[in-house]
């Protein structure tokens, strides 16, 4: 049975900020400036006409619907289930939203009720798991590959990334045109401090606005407070706490 729900505020870079309403475009400005001469009409540069390359480069730092990545049949069922799952007034269990939130929203909420009767149906591995650690990963890069910065920036917990900026984190990827994670043999992480610290062994792919193809080896440590007193609940989730990553030949 689904626990009763309450309120709780998503953090702020889940909100997802709608547009407001489009205003008519501005007139284009006269070829001629010089008034003209009687008998002779100014004319008007004609509007350029968006072709399908530059429409892609201008949509290109938006984040990619998950109606788009996976089909709207199979979008709406995922949101469909985070809308079950989620305590939130407001979730972002929505198809215009990309997959990685809506599934970072499904892995909060089942990690908020872990322990508080039967699991409720749609959430995945045990949010303690080792491997619900490495869905984090692979959820920062699914994040990526969408565009959808700020759900990436979140996998590193509430605060983002430690000693960056979400602007100097977001520009990073600027040149990235996509991004794909091999998640490794998962062994036990260790324990120290009142923290569990889980190793992700991982083989990251990625390609470049100029076609150049790029590979990194290395490991990342996703970390989460282990029942301590106090905690809050992002703190009792698992978070992305270090990465070490290598470059590697592209075979």
């Amino acid at each position: 049975m689904k626990p009763i729900r309450f309120w709780l505020p998503l953090p702020l870079l889940l909100t997802l900020v709608a547009c407001g309403a489009s205003s008519d475009a501005a007139e284009e400005a006269p070829v001629n400036v010089t008034p003209p001469r009687a008998g002779i009409t100014a004319t008007t540069a004609p509007a350029p006409v968006p072709t399908p390359r530059t429409v892609a480069a201008a949509q290109s730092d938006r984040p990619v619907s998950c109606a788009a990545q996976i089909g709207a049949a199979a979008a709406a069922r995922r949101a469909a289930i985070c809308r079950d799952v989620s305590p939130a007034t407001h979730p972002p269990c929505n198809v215009a939203n990309s997959c990685a939130m809506i599934d970072d929203e499904i892995a909060r909420s089942c990690a908020l009720f872990d322990g508080q009767g039967a699991p409720m149906q749609g959430c995945g591995p045990d949010p303690k798991s080792m491997e619900a650690a490495a869905d984090v990963v692979r959820r920062y890069y699914a994040a990526i590959g969408a565009h959808d910065y700020a759900t990436a920036w979140q996998q590193w917990g509430d605060d983002g990334r430690p000693g960056q900026s979400f602007a100097a984190f977001e520009a990073g990827f600027a040149h990235t045109r996509s991004t794909r994670v091999t998640i490794g043999r998962l062994q036990p992480g260790d324990g120290a401090a009142g923290s569990i610290y889980q190793p992700v062994p991982v083989t990251v792919e990625s390609t470049l606005d100029d076609g150049t193809h790029q590979r990194f080896t290395g490991t990342y440590v996703v970390r989460r407070v282990n029942g301590v007193d106090g905690a809050t609940p992002g703190q009792l989730r698992w978070h992305i706490g270090d990465a070490k990553l290598v470059r590697a030949p592209v075979g």
